[in-house]
């Protein structure tokens, strides 16, 4: 697990406290490079990315992408962790 961020280091590493994450973030990355990247949703004024979820494959490939334009619709940890059991249970 990797989350990337446009979010500068401080505020980052805030989110990292509040939220205990053992994973590594990425921070300041440019929201319009990320987008032409991924695709996904820009907030223009103050400029942010809206959410963008992928669970992949060891080979890479994406089982399921979940692209936010809103408040509402982010991977949950428990969606998540079906996700990824049913995918391994598909993969045997």
């Amino acid at each position: 697990m990797v989350a990337l961020s446009v979010d500068s280091e401080e505020d980052a590493q805030k989110m990292v406290d509040r939220h205990t994450l053992t994973f590594p973030v990425l921070y300041g990355l440019n929201a319009r490079e990320i987008m032409a990247t991924i695709g996904g949703y820009i907030n223009e004024e103050p400029l942010f990315l809206h959410p963008s979820g992928f669970i992949l494959r060891p080979n890479g490939t994406i089982v399921l992408l979940v692209q936010s334009s809103g408040a509402i619709g982010r991977l949950v940890t428990e969606d998540t962790l079906r996700i990824i059991q049913h995918s391994q249970k598909q993969a045997k």
